[in-house]
């Protein structure tokens, strides 16, 4: 047998078991992207590009940071970040996938322990897989499991620095972490948390700095604020004590290695964090979609969350894709979402409130979802 019959052996597994995954052109109204806030085709991100090109910022870095591929946008957008943060330092990587790899693999030292939820997401179980650290995870959004955990390795011997990390939003449940919580165990503990906001940037908090914008610039905090969802751009920022940013510079190989960003989207990025401050009728008005999405998935008996991600739990892998085809035909762009990206058994519709779609299509889509469950 060849690799190559290797690989299609495990395809075709896939397949029989309803979990093969094929690329879906765009189509239909909007409830699967992360475009939360509609920025992705908005006029002021196509005109600050524009602008950017006009005055010579190059579409290309040309090589890592460290190299030539420094370029002034990337420094700009990490001061400006900073400050619209609240914390010392920041980093722009060119992506949430890298930005979590790099932050569990670089940051954690050998007889370190990171203590993870088990919810949270795949690129972050990346980073802990090349970490030099030792990781264990504890039951969803349960601090008291996290304590455990800590005090269990502690009694062992461990001498190191204890890892927390959470995600503010969960991106397939649409529920929250008790950041609070996780705040003052980090504290008692002398612990570091590492709070993943991918979902809740541009979307919560003040001028949208997302749910842990009352711990940004804490020493003992580290923020990860994805730029390719609310913010409507692409790559990430890794938020925290000055330290951070230059041990990443020095250490950090998913950042020394690779090309950097697109010094055009750094100049778009920018501009996304000031529509935040801007525009804060967007929030209002997705708010405003999220409850009413809420009040009307509650009357067909389904559990709803506050959040722009909403969850019809089906279960079965084939069931789920077939009313996902459903939607689709009827022109409402719902994607089904099975194991392993969740729990076996769990396989569910993840629908996402975005402002590309209006509240008649918010109407239209539970009623199209009453009629195929």
């Amino acid at each position: 047998m060849t690799a190559l019959d290797t690989l299609q052996r495990d395809l075709d597994t896939l397949e029989r078991s309803g979990r093969r995954r094929a690329l879906v052109p765009v189509q239909g109204r909007d409830f699967a992207s992360n475009d939360y806030l509609g920025l992705a085709g908005s006029t002021r991100l196509r005109e600050a590009v524009a602008e950017a090109l006009a005055r010579g910022v190059p579409v290309g870095s040309g090589g890592s940071r460290l190299l030539r591929g420094n370029a002034p946008e990337h420094e700009r957008l990490e001061d400006e970040a900073a400050r619209f943060f609240g914390s010392e330092g920041a980093v722009f990587l060119g992506s949430g996938y890298c930005a979590n790899a790099l932050l569990f693999s670089t940051l954690p030292q050998r007889g370190d322990l990171i203590v993870h939820d088990e919810l949270v997401h795949a690129s972050a179980h990346e980073g802990i897989r090349l970490a030099r650290a030792d990781a264990v995870g504890f039951a969803h959004n349960d601090p008291q499991a996290a304590a455990e955990a800590i005090a269990r390795w502690r009694q062992a011997g461990g001498r190191g620095t204890a890892w927390i990390a959470v995600e503010s939003l969960y991106s397939m449940d649409g529920d929250r972490a008790p950041l609070a919580d996780f705040a003052d165990l980090a504290e008692r503990t002398g612990a570091m948390l590492l709070v993943d906001e991918a979902h809740a940037t541009g979307v919560f908090g003040r001028d949208g700095r997302g749910l842990a914008g009352r711990l940004d610039g804490a020493e003992n905090v580290i923020t990860l604020k994805t730029c390719g969802k609310a913010l409507g751009c692409e790559g990430a920022l890794l938020l925290g004590p000055a330290p951070m940013r230059e041990f990443i510079v020095n250490r950090g190989r998913q950042f020394i290695f690779s090309t950097a960003p697109s010094p055009l989207m750094a100049a778009a990025v920018r501009e996304s964090l000031r529509i935040l401050r801007d525009e804060p009728w967007r929030r209002e008005r997705l708010h405003a979609l999220v409850g009413r999405a809420q009040a009307a998935l509650a009357g067909l008996g389904l559990e709803t969350s506050d959040s722009p991600i909403q969850r019809v739990v089906l279960g079965d892998d084939r069931k789920t894709m077939a009313a996902a085809a459903a939607l689709q035909d009827r022109g409402f762009d719902v994607r089904g979402i099975r194991p392993p990206t969740v729990p076996v058994g769990t396989a569910r519709l993840r629908i996402s409130l975005t402002l590309n779609v209006t509240e008649r299509d918010v109407d239209a889509l539970v009623g199209a979802l009453e009629e195929i469950l």
